[in-house]
């Protein structure tokens, strides 16, 4: 996880929009009886318990190590960004699915369309102001990578999700505006109820994206592949280290764990041999302070 991006940030910025826009749109489906409305209010409410969950982890990935727990929690935070993609899954999108479905079967005429246009373009402000904060906080970590690219790489689960809820609720905005706009001009509420069944359909799609890079997280992947290679060539390029035979890492929220195997050069006596590990080790920990558990081991062979 790149240090100079500020999850909590990105986190408090989506918290307070769309807890905001959650009581707009909660209003407006009341009053107009629009289920692509009533879905859109349903997601924001999703995402904002989701803001709160993370903010939950974040706490919680920062306690110390422990016996129990010697590599610390910082792991913590993936369980909780895996439990935000889960809700998205279920209270955002299968309940906007289902929303729909009812209102085909059932279909209500709009009240009001006019007043939901109206929170819908407040609402665009609202979650485009959220974007905008996260995208500052992911441009410090994702370097020359698109977008696409970041998203597979980052080990940011928090700002992953963030990222993943706000082009979703962005999208949304458009479809549920797209539905009510279609409804006014044809006078028929199927376009209301479809305009609630893509909605979940996005939201579901976005949930499973989430889900499938926060469990590579769980289960424990390591730096991405650019920090690696940089560890492994400020390692190699030392002169007490004449080769790096293995380097492995482990990424423990904004933590990381890395255990080293190298072929160090002669040191003519055991305690200049440790002298030489220390300094390699000090090396990479000034270079990558993300670095909290190094483990160093020399040997001639992998």
């Amino acid at each position: 996880m790149a240090h100079g991006a500020d999850s909590l940030k990105s986190i408090l910025f989506a918290l307070a929009a769309n807890f905001a826009i959650f009581l707009a749109k909660l209003a407006a489906a009341l009053f107009t009886g629009s289920g692509a409305m009533l879905a859109e209010a349903v997601h924001s409410l999703a995402d904002t318990g989701n803001q709160g969950l993370l903010l939950l982890g974040i706490r919680q990935a920062k306690r110390p190590p422990s016996s129990d727990y010697p590599l610390g929690h910082g792991k913590e935070i993936y369980f909780w960004s895996f439990i935000v993609a889960l809700i998205l899954f279920s209270m955002g999108g299968l309940f906007s699915i289902y929303e729909g479905y009812h209102k085909l079967h059932d279909p209500e005429p709009l009240k009001a369309p006019f007043v939901a246009l109206a929170v819908l373009l407040f609402s665009l402000a609202a979650e485009s102001m959220s974007l905008w904060g996260c995208v500052r906080e992911v441009n410090k970590e994702r370097g020359g990578r698109s977008f696409v690219r970041w998203f597979r790489e980052t080990r940011n689960s928090a700002l992953l999700v963030v990222f993943g809820e706000d082009i979703a609720a962005l999208l949304g905005l458009a479809f549920a505006a797209a539905a009510v706009l279609l409804t006014i001009v044809t006078g028929n509420p199927f376009y209301d109820a479809l305009g609630s069944i893509v909605i979940g359909a996005l939201l579901v799609t976005v949930a499973l994206f989430i889900s499938l890079e926060t469990k590579s997280l769980l289960v424990g992947q390591g730096v991405d592949p650019a920090t690696k290679q940089a560890m492994a060539d400020l390692l190699s390029g030392r002169p007490e280290v004449e080769r790096v035979l293995n380097l492995l890492t482990l990424q423990l929220g904004e933590d990381v764990m890395v255990a080293v195997k190298a072929r160090m050069r002669p040191a003519g006596s055991e305690q200049q041999l440790i002298a030489n590990i220390n300094a390699c080790e000090q090396a990479l920990k000034a270079a990558f302070p993300q670095v909290q558990f190094l483990f160093f081991e020399p040997d001639l062979f992998d």
